[in-house]
């Protein structure tokens, strides 16, 4: 059922490359857990977004992509969908892709400031992928886009390929540890608030994408 008076309003944000094999019955299978978490009984009843200037959830079959620029209202418990929702991805896609979560304070005003203290918002970026190489690589290439952003303030770009070359030696370092340990089933997280378009460092402004 549609929650009402939730205390977050949650954007889920991101494109995944699906196998070419997939149809629209699997993909609506896979995405269950959000169709149902927004009160609906089928995908294309809760594909729209609760924002009607937002695309919500497309499946482009010509180019086997999922798109999700798609808002629900909801709370902590959410989290959980999330989890069943990259579980269910990782099934189906066919490269590695990021998903960016954010939950807004569905109590804070923007001009007037939070109505009890702080604001509680907060933004999680979560992978999928096939495999978790496909997962690392996506991370790899968000961290490096990241990092060179940043240090090209300091530095030519062309001084940065030793740098490169150390968080490339890390993320081998970690996915040899992820092939021996029980977690190769799991999606890797990001850290809240630090991967791409500047999510960090204040209030994310809704919608802007």
């Amino acid at each position: 059922m549609p929650r009402y008076n939730a205390p977050f309003e949650i954007h889920v944000h991101g494109q995944v490359p699906l196998r070419a094999d997939v149809q629209y019955d699997q993909l609506q299978e896979s995405l269950k857990p959000l169709w149902k978490y927004a009160g609906c009984r089928s995908l294309a009843d809760g594909a729209g977004s609760s924002y009607e200037d937002e695309p919500g959830i497309r499946f482009d079959a010509k180019e086997h992509l999922l798109q999700l620029c798609w808002t629900v209202a909801g709370d902590e418990d959410f989290r959980q969908t999330l989890d069943e929702v990259c579980m269910n991805l990782n099934e189906i896609a066919d490269a590695g892709a990021a998903l960016e979560v954010t939950f807004y304070d569905a109590d804070f005003d923007d001009e007037n400031g939070p109505a009890n203290g702080e604001s509680r918002d907060d933004f999680v970026m979560l992978f999928v992928g096939p495999n978790p190489a496909a997962i690392m690589q996506v991370q790899r290439d968000l961290l490096v886009q990241d990092m060179i952003n940043m240090m090209e303030r300091h530095f030519d770009g062309s001084e940065l390929g030793g740098v490169v070359a150390e968080v490339d030696k890390l993320f081998a370092q970690r996915f040899d540890a992820l092939v021996n340990s029980l977690e190769i089933g799991k999606p890797p997280r990001g850290s809240g608030g630090n991967h791409g378009g500047g999510h960090g460092g204040g209030r994310k402004p809704r919608h802007l994408h």
